[in-house]
């Protein structure tokens, strides 16, 4: 059975669906509200795609070793992935936050500009996404929440 197993694979997967998870309560403990839309929507804490790339690393050090080529490659792209999450995404969501400033800026204007009466149903607007990218908290415990995991499980499937 141990080798249909692909412990990378499995900790990775493991690792998503509990950052993913793990994100519904602790945005309840935050703002008393039960969000179930963050278990598919990105950003928040933790970061899913730090937990899964770190328990990858990990896991493919636990099964190759450190010293390993393998380990090489998941830790460098453990590295890019995060810094992406915390860089680039980060400042797209700060883009959206200041998009959507200005779509209700721009739109209280031309209701107050508005002569006739208003349209009593009005669609709704679809609000850019704003948590595209995390804190560095946020990533620094996703990537705890990965490394962690991923010993555990090797601590549960190894014995």
């Amino acid at each position: 059975m141990n080798e249909l197993l692909n412990f990378p694979l499995l900790s990775s997967l493991c690792a998503i669906f509990f950052a993913q998870f793990i994100k519904v309560p602790i945005q309840f403990v935050v703002s008393k509200k039960l969000d179930w839309s963050l278990l598919t929507s990105t950003g928040g804490m933790p970061s899913s795609h730090s937990a899964a790339v770190t328990a990858l690393s990990t896991a493919i050090a636990i099964d190759h070793g450190f010293h390993s080529p393998i380990f090489a490659v998941a830790a460098i792209f453990s590295i890019i992935t995060m810094f992406d999450a915390t860089g680039v995404r980060r400042h797209a969501g700060e883009q959206a936050t200041v998009l959507n400033k200005l779509v209700i800026d721009f739109n209280r204007f031309v209701e107050e500009a508005k002569i006739w009466p208003k349209i009593e149903e009005q669609e709704k607007q679809r609000r850019l996404k704003e948590l595209l990218g995390h804190q560095p908290i946020e990533v620094f415990f996703g990537g705890l929440t990965g490394i962690l995991l991923t010993l555990f499980l090797h601590y549960i499937l190894s014995t």
